[in-house]
Protein backbone atom coordinates (compact mmCIF):
# COMPACT_ATOMS: atom_id res chain seq x y z
CA UNK A 1 0.00 0.00 0.00
CA UNK A 2 1.14 3.71 -0.76
CA UNK A 3 0.04 6.14 1.57
CA UNK A 4 0.68 9.68 0.67
CA UNK A 5 2.38 11.78 3.28
CA UNK A 6 4.80 14.38 3.61
CA UNK A 7 8.78 13.92 4.22
CA UNK A 8 10.35 16.69 5.73
CA UNK A 9 14.44 16.62 5.65
CA UNK A 10 17.08 18.64 6.41
CA UNK A 11 19.18 20.66 4.08
CA UNK A 12 22.96 21.32 4.61
CA UNK A 13 21.91 24.60 6.53
CA UNK A 14 19.50 23.16 8.87
CA UNK A 15 16.65 24.15 7.50
CA UNK A 16 13.67 22.34 6.63
CA UNK A 17 13.54 20.87 3.21
CA UNK A 18 9.14 19.52 2.97
CA UNK A 19 8.75 17.54 -0.02
CA UNK A 20 5.33 14.46 -0.58
CA UNK A 21 6.36 11.38 -0.89
CA UNK A 22 4.43 8.54 -1.07
CA UNK A 23 5.76 5.43 1.31
CA UNK A 24 5.20 2.11 0.63
CA UNK A 25 4.13 0.04 3.35
CA UNK A 26 3.75 -3.25 3.71
CA UNK A 27 2.60 -3.66 7.48
CA UNK A 28 -0.74 -2.05 9.38
CA UNK A 29 2.12 -1.72 12.33
CA UNK A 30 3.65 0.89 11.01
CA UNK A 31 7.14 -0.12 11.63
CA UNK A 32 9.26 0.45 8.54
CA UNK A 33 8.38 1.68 5.09
CA UNK A 34 9.99 2.15 1.74
CA UNK A 35 10.79 5.23 0.21
CA UNK A 36 11.44 5.85 -3.54
CA UNK A 37 13.02 9.42 -4.52
CA UNK A 38 14.46 10.31 -7.65
CA UNK A 39 18.06 10.62 -6.96
CA UNK A 40 18.13 13.98 -8.58
CA UNK A 41 15.42 15.25 -5.54
CA UNK A 42 16.56 17.19 -2.70
CA UNK A 43 15.14 14.55 -0.57
CA UNK A 44 17.37 11.89 -1.70
CA UNK A 45 20.39 13.89 -1.21
CA UNK A 46 19.27 14.34 2.33
CA UNK A 47 18.49 11.29 3.69
CA UNK A 48 21.91 9.74 2.14
CA UNK A 49 23.87 12.25 3.61
CA UNK A 50 22.05 12.66 7.27
CA UNK A 51 20.46 9.18 7.62
CA UNK A 52 16.68 10.44 8.85
CA UNK A 53 13.55 12.28 8.23
CA UNK A 54 9.94 12.82 9.69
CA UNK A 55 6.78 11.39 7.62
CA UNK A 56 3.72 13.27 8.10
CA UNK A 57 0.58 12.56 7.91
CA UNK A 58 -2.25 15.33 7.27
CA UNK A 59 -5.36 16.11 5.78
CA UNK A 60 -3.57 19.44 4.65
CA UNK A 61 -3.84 19.50 0.61
CA UNK A 62 -2.79 22.65 0.43
CA UNK A 63 0.86 22.03 1.92
CA UNK A 64 0.75 18.68 -0.60
CA UNK A 65 0.09 21.00 -3.49
CA UNK A 66 3.12 23.58 -2.31
CA UNK A 67 5.88 20.71 -1.37
CA UNK A 68 5.02 19.10 -4.90
CA UNK A 69 5.04 22.76 -6.62
CA UNK A 70 7.93 24.01 -4.47
CA UNK A 71 6.15 27.17 -3.94
CA UNK A 72 6.16 27.72 0.03
CA UNK A 73 5.14 31.46 0.36
CA UNK A 74 7.15 31.01 4.12
CA UNK A 75 8.15 27.57 5.77
CA UNK A 76 5.54 25.52 7.19
CA UNK A 77 5.87 25.88 11.06
CA UNK A 78 8.37 22.84 12.64
CA UNK A 79 9.53 21.65 15.82
CA UNK A 80 12.35 19.92 16.61
CA UNK A 81 12.49 15.86 16.37
CA UNK A 82 12.54 13.88 19.37
CA UNK A 83 14.59 10.71 18.27
CA UNK A 84 16.64 12.39 14.88
CA UNK A 85 18.48 15.82 13.81
CA UNK A 86 14.85 16.75 11.83
CA UNK A 87 12.04 18.85 11.65
CA UNK A 88 8.31 17.75 12.43
CA UNK A 89 5.71 20.05 10.99
CA UNK A 90 3.86 21.54 13.77
CA UNK A 91 -0.01 21.31 11.86
CA UNK A 92 0.25 17.60 10.76
CA UNK A 93 -2.06 14.94 12.39
CA UNK A 94 0.36 12.22 12.92
CA UNK A 95 4.21 11.97 12.50
CA UNK A 96 6.83 9.50 12.34
CA UNK A 97 10.95 10.36 12.77
CA UNK A 98 12.62 7.63 10.87
CA UNK A 99 16.30 6.13 10.14
CA UNK A 100 17.30 4.74 7.03
CA UNK A 101 18.18 1.51 7.11
CA UNK A 102 19.46 0.78 3.53
CA UNK A 103 20.00 2.70 0.72
CA UNK A 104 19.76 0.97 -2.78
CA UNK A 105 20.93 3.28 -5.37
CA UNK A 106 21.19 1.07 -8.86
CA UNK A 107 18.22 2.60 -10.67
CA UNK A 108 17.13 6.27 -10.95
CA UNK A 109 14.69 5.99 -8.32
CA UNK A 110 16.29 4.85 -5.60
CA UNK A 111 14.53 2.33 -2.84
CA UNK A 112 15.37 3.45 0.79
CA UNK A 113 14.32 1.19 3.50
CA UNK A 114 13.36 2.83 6.80
CA UNK A 115 12.93 2.27 10.51
CA UNK A 116 10.31 4.26 12.39
CA UNK A 117 11.61 5.49 15.49
CA UNK A 118 8.78 7.47 17.39
CA UNK A 119 5.73 8.35 16.15
CA UNK A 120 2.77 10.83 17.43
CA UNK A 121 -0.38 12.17 17.23
CA UNK A 122 -0.41 16.14 17.19
CA UNK A 123 -4.32 16.44 16.30
CA UNK A 124 -7.03 14.45 14.81
CA UNK A 125 -7.48 13.59 10.90
CA UNK A 126 -10.35 15.55 9.62
CA UNK A 127 -10.73 13.12 6.34
CA UNK A 128 -10.76 13.76 3.01
CA UNK A 129 -13.61 15.11 0.85
CA UNK A 130 -13.29 14.78 -3.41
CA UNK A 131 -11.78 17.62 -3.55
CA UNK A 132 -9.24 16.84 -1.57
CA UNK A 133 -8.48 14.19 -3.39
CA UNK A 134 -8.84 15.69 -6.22
CA UNK A 135 -5.75 18.11 -5.58
CA UNK A 136 -3.15 14.87 -4.41
CA UNK A 137 -4.15 13.71 -7.86
CA UNK A 138 -3.30 17.10 -9.23
CA UNK A 139 0.12 17.57 -7.11
CA UNK A 140 1.42 14.16 -8.11
CA UNK A 141 0.68 15.03 -11.88
CA UNK A 142 2.67 18.35 -11.20
CA UNK A 143 5.13 15.95 -10.64
CA UNK A 144 5.48 14.29 -12.96
CA UNK A 145 5.22 16.99 -15.94
CA UNK A 146 9.22 15.77 -16.94
CA UNK A 147 7.61 12.52 -17.55
CA UNK A 148 3.92 12.21 -18.90
CA UNK A 149 2.81 13.86 -21.70
CA UNK A 150 1.43 16.90 -21.72
CA UNK A 151 -2.44 16.07 -23.23
CA UNK A 152 -2.39 12.73 -20.35
CA UNK A 153 -1.67 15.70 -17.91
CA UNK A 154 -4.35 18.12 -19.53
CA UNK A 155 -7.27 15.55 -19.92
CA UNK A 156 -6.92 14.28 -16.00
CA UNK A 157 -6.87 17.84 -14.92
CA UNK A 158 -9.98 18.51 -16.92
CA UNK A 159 -11.62 15.67 -15.17
CA UNK A 160 -10.05 16.47 -11.46
CA UNK A 161 -11.18 20.30 -12.39
CA UNK A 162 -15.23 19.01 -12.25
CA UNK A 163 -14.86 17.40 -8.96
CA UNK A 164 -13.36 20.55 -7.58
CA UNK A 165 -16.07 22.35 -8.77
CA UNK A 166 -18.39 20.37 -7.52
CA UNK A 167 -17.11 19.37 -3.81
CA UNK A 168 -13.89 21.95 -2.82
CA UNK A 169 -14.18 24.35 -0.05
CA UNK A 170 -11.58 26.85 -0.05
CA UNK A 171 -8.75 25.87 0.57
CA UNK A 172 -9.14 22.91 -1.55
CA UNK A 173 -9.73 25.92 -4.43
CA UNK A 174 -7.01 28.01 -3.28
CA UNK A 175 -4.60 24.97 -3.34
CA UNK A 176 -5.83 23.43 -7.11
CA UNK A 177 -5.46 26.70 -8.61
CA UNK A 178 -1.64 26.72 -7.52
CA UNK A 179 -1.03 23.77 -9.30
CA UNK A 180 -2.80 24.73 -12.23
CA UNK A 181 -0.77 28.26 -12.00
CA UNK A 182 2.06 26.04 -12.20
CA UNK A 183 1.12 23.48 -15.06
CA UNK A 184 0.50 26.68 -17.32
CA UNK A 185 3.83 28.31 -16.32
CA UNK A 186 5.97 25.20 -17.01
CA UNK A 187 4.34 24.85 -20.70
CA UNK A 188 1.50 22.30 -19.35
CA UNK A 189 -1.91 25.36 -21.21
CA UNK A 190 -5.00 24.31 -19.18
CA UNK A 191 -8.04 26.31 -19.80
Amino acid sequence: MILEGIVSTTNDDGSPNISPMGPSIETELFDAFLLRPFQTSTTYRNLKRSGGGVLHVTDDVELFARGAIRQFTKTPAVQPAQRIEGHVLIDCCRYFEFQVRSIDDTDDRTEIVCEVLHTQELRSFFGFNRAKHAVLEAAILATRIHILDPVEILREMDRLQIIVNKTAGKSEQQAFALIVGYLQENGVGLS
